[in-house]
């Protein structure tokens, strides 16, 4: 950690550790000083947003990535004098919804049944774009980012999505430079979802990113790259 680059959280989503972000990582760190926090083990937003506050001692940039950015978005709740700028990728701001944990049941079913082997085969493809599944070292590298976490993880962070809050009441009170970044093939938190989220957010980017899914900083790194860098280099 530099006293000597500005700080840049980058906040992993639903299975994920740092490893989402180390393309980010790699092409940020030497101008900013990138840290990760860890939400393994944690059960609730406000959890993971204190977690993620403790990093920095002073202002900051924060990106997330899914449930990483609805972190982020509670992180700019609670701190909102901290938050520099904040770009929220693939994911969405609606609270829970009628017959939510239900469906999120079915995953956590699989995960008792089968562990974290079948929650890959079941929740892995639909969040990657179609194109893109035959990518052998793409699909290597996403299993083995998930399946470093355990069905207690999994079990937490739905807990902590369940319990969420309304994001769009968060989105509209931000007042500092705000993107929004999503691929074209995301199927669980498409593009029109986040024109609706641009919509609260007066002056706010859109990038949307193609022949991309869910999993955008791995999918397409370079792209999410340059957006990243417009966002942070945005007066």
């Amino acid at each position: 950690m530099s006293p000597d680059r500005p700080v840049l959280l980058l906040l992993p989503g639903l299975m994920c550790d740092a490893g989402i972000w180390t393309a980010q990582i790699e092409a940020l760190g030497g101008v900013y000083d990138v840290r990760v926090p860890d939400f393994f083990g944690l059960d609730s937003m406000e959890g993971m947003a204190r977690a993620s506050l403790a990093l920095a001692d002073g202002p900051f940039a924060v990106a997330g990535h899914s449930m990483g950015a609805r972190v982020a978005m509670q992180v700019a709740a609670m701190a909102p004098q901290r938050v520099q700028r904040i770009a929220l990728i693939d994911t969405g701001a609606h609270p829970v919804a009628p017959g939510e944990a239900a469906k999120r049941q079915v995953l956590l079913d699989i995960a008792d049944r089968e562990g974290m082997d079948g929650v890959v085969g079941a929740w892995l493809p639909p969040m990657v774009a179609p194109t893109r599944l035959a990518d052998r070292a793409l699909m290597d590298d996403l299993t083995a980012l998930i399946l470093r976490a355990s069905v207690d993880v999994l079990k937490g962070h739905t807990r902590a999505l369940l319990t969420r809050a309304d994001g769009f009441a968060q989105i509209g009170a931000l007042r500092c430079p705000t993107a929004f970044i999503v691929g074209r093939q995301d199927v669980w938190s498409p593009p029109e979802q986040h024109a609706q989220m641009q919509g609260c957010a007066p002056g706010s980017t859109l990038t949307v990113i193609e022949d991309c899914g869910h999993m955008s900083p791995v999918e397409r790194p370079d792209a999410v790259n340059r957006a990243l860098l417009q966002w942070l280099n945005q007066a």
